[in-house]
């Protein structure tokens, strides 16, 4: 009997850190002529494999750091985007939540990820440009690479000169797909906006990437080449596919069923083999086919704007905060463990994220953590 080879897991961690140091390279290349930034760049690939060897010494002593942070560094947004999950789940609010953290917190935090080996931290809000006293913080942390999830509209000459100060920090630029689609969910006129701030981004030569929130409806134009290349020629080095959550019951016929997931997966290996320059990033499709959810801490952590370690930001529940234990305490909460041991990181779901399925187990951990 022939039986089928099992195809290996799929090397998340290695696949990003791979194509980050290509781009890098790439980078060092086209900036020989300026040495700062030359000296940045180099400076980012030998921080790396340094961080990787933090990681490497500590799970040879039992202990797992993650090497990704998805920091949510305001709840503030100056944009009503449709089915934001963000703002049902209040998360992100006009005005923002009282009591977030301060610059200082952040820049805290940002040490101590350096000290662990963490080497991505993912900046997201609300709209985190709203919050530059953390980016510029941010961009004090040349050996951590910060992507910045933005909406755009928000992306002036004046940030441009951030970027151009601080190459760590990597604009990531949110687009639906066409002007039809992204002024539709976004609002008039922001693709136009996106479209300056990418042109912007190319005549500084900045590298900057695309994030595109997955529907049914959308997939086969955001996978389709007509629009990859004219993300590429506009300079875009990254693309991140993040499958759309169903913030009620009347959108859900909107988030990827099976079919359309592994469309999706098929349009990823063809376009990780056609344009190997860039990187292409799925969530949480890659995480499934690189074993399970990486959420609580398995392969990164979320801390929201107040400062509560969550699993993931479609996973909003907490039983610790940063503002009373460390990162590495954090890590070890009650809620990151039990959600680690259970084999809920490994299900399949619906819509979205397994942990937005299982929101009132998940819930209900997170309590007992409390109690």
């Amino acid at each position: 009997m022939i039986t089928k080879e099992k195809t290996p897991p799929f090397d998340l961690e290695g696949y990003l850190t791979d194509g980050v140091e290509a781009i890098v390279k790439d980078a060092l290349r086209a900036t020989l002529k300026d040495p700062r930034e030359s000296a940045f760049m180099a400076r980012y690939a030998l921080a790396s494999k340094t961080a990787a060897k933090r990681r490497a010494q500590a799970a040879a002593q039992g202990e797992h750091i993650p090497p990704f942070l998805i920091a949510s560094i305001t709840s503030s947004c100056n944009l009503h985007c449709a089915g934001c999950y963000a703002r049902h789940n209040h998360a992100c609010i006009d005005g923002g939540v009282p009591d977030q953290l301060t610059g200082e917190e952040w820049t805290a935090i940002f040490q101590e990820a350096r000290e662990l080996g963490i080497s991505f931290i993912l900046l997201a809000g609300g709209e985190p440009l709203l919050r530059r006293d953390v980016l510029e913080a941010a961009g004090d942390f040349p050996e951590i690479l910060f992507p910045v999830f933005t909406n755009g509209t928000m992306l002036d000459e004046a940030y441009t000169t951030l970027f151009h100060r601080c190459r760590n920090l990597i604009p990531v630029l949110s687009i639906e797909g066409q002007q039809a689609e992204t002024d539709a969910r976004r609002g008039n006129g922001v693709y136009q906006a996106l479209l300056s701030a990418m042109d912007r981004m190319a005549e500084h030569h900045l590298l900057f990437g695309a994030s595109v929130t997955v529907t049914r409806d959308n997939l086969p134009g955001v996978t389709s080449r007509t629009f990859l290349d004219q993300l590429e020629k506009r300079g875009c080095k990254v693309v991140f596919y993040v499958e759309y959550v169903p913030v009620e019951e009347a959108s859900r016929d909107l988030a990827p069923q099976d079919p359309d997931r592994e469309l999706l997966r098929q349009s990823l290996d063809e376009l990780r083999q056609e344009s190997p320059d860039m990187l292409f990033l799925s969530f949480p499709g890659d995480e499934k086919n690189a074993g399970g959810c990486l959420a609580a801490g398995r392969g990164f952590f979320h801390i929201n704007a107040q400062g509560g370690a969550e699993p993931c930001p479609f996973s909003p529940y907490s039983d610790c905060n940063v503002k009373e234990l460390s990162l590495r305490g954090a890590l070890a909460s009650p809620l990151f463990a039990a959600l680690q041991e259970s084999h809920m990181l490994l299900e399949d779901h619906a819509g979205g994220c397994v942990l937005f399925e299982r929101r009132e187990d998940v819930e209900r951990l997170a309590k007992n953590g409390r109690d």
